[in-house]
């Protein structure tokens, strides 16, 4: 391994330098998860323990050293034990990530099932909506533009939030993978104002005028016909069945998530 330099006689490597920066991550990153909380204080507290055994090991102190180390035999059992709450955070946010969802059963299916239930749903009852999920590229502006919600998806949440009489219902929902980031949201709108004769509506020029900004697809109910439309990089399709729409979003959500993993090997063979 290529040597950086040399502390006394003990070499400094590169990986080294990697095996550094990485402790550095995960503890920076639990700190920002218990930020805030009582365990942040009993966090830092282990970690100098942690430090001032390591000094004390390297300085030969031996009384400190054997102190600490009583100390350090059962730091494990209790932060296990006092950050138990911190920890199941952690393994959510961790489950959640795209990279680590390569190796357990997608929910890509079910996401679609969602989506499909509840735009028809809402069309029998000539609720219009408008929902927009996204595929690759994020949308911090215009989820800005309406009201935040973090609210994991589901087609009862959906339904309530495009209830005419619900303060929500205007504009567009926002979805990433199976949580509801925001609501009210306001769209760009395309150009265009009618496709093969027909006008469109604001509600579908918002809904195709956001595909042609960024890597998203979006699904419009109508609120006067209760017909079912998918908007997708500035192309609109409508008249769909039940069972096309759910297999339009299926092959649309996962061909998203297979470009993405494409891209970090790809990312990651150009590093190598």
């Amino acid at each position: 391994m290529f040597e950086i330099f040399k502390i006394g006689f003990l070499p400094f490597t590169f990986l080294d330098l990697i095996d550094i920066v990485l402790v550095s991550l995960i503890f920076y990153k639990l700190y920002t998860i218990i930020k805030g909380t009582i365990a942040a204080q009993i966090f830092i507290g282990l970690v100098i323990i942690l430090a001032l055994s390591l000094v004390a090991e390297a300085a030969s102190l031996r009384a400190v050293g054997w102190l600490l180390l009583l100390i350090r035999e059962t730091w494990v059992i209790a932060f296990i034990i006092l950050f138990q709450p911190e920890i199941r955070r952690l393994l959510v946010i961790l489950g959640k990530n795209p990279l680590f969802n390569v190796f357990v059963k997608s929910d890509e299916k079910s996401v679609a099932d969602i989506l499909t239930d509840a735009a028809f749903e809402l069309a029998q009852h000539q609720h219009g909506a408008l929902m927009v999920y996204l595929k690759s590229t994020g949308l911090r502006s215009v989820i800005e533009s309406g009201e935040v919600l973090n609210s994991k998806l589901s087609k009862n949440m959906l339904r309530s939030i495009f209830f005419p009489r619900s303060p929500l219902h205007d504009g567009a929902v926002i979805i990433n993978n199976n949580n509801i980031e925001a609501a009210r949201c306001t769209l760009p709108l395309t150009d265009k104002t009618s496709i093969d004769g027909r006008d469109l509506g604001m509600r579908h020029r918002a809904g195709i005028g956001i595909t042609e900004v960024a890597d998203v697809i979006s699904i419009i109910v109508s609120e006067e016909t209760g017909s079912i439309s998918i908007a997708e990089k500035g192309k609109l399709t409508s008249g769909l069945s039940k069972e096309n729409l759910r297999k339009l979003l299926t092959k649309s959500i996962i061909s998203s998530k297979d470009k993405g993993i494409k891209n970090f090997i790809d990312l990651f063979r150009k590093q190598k």
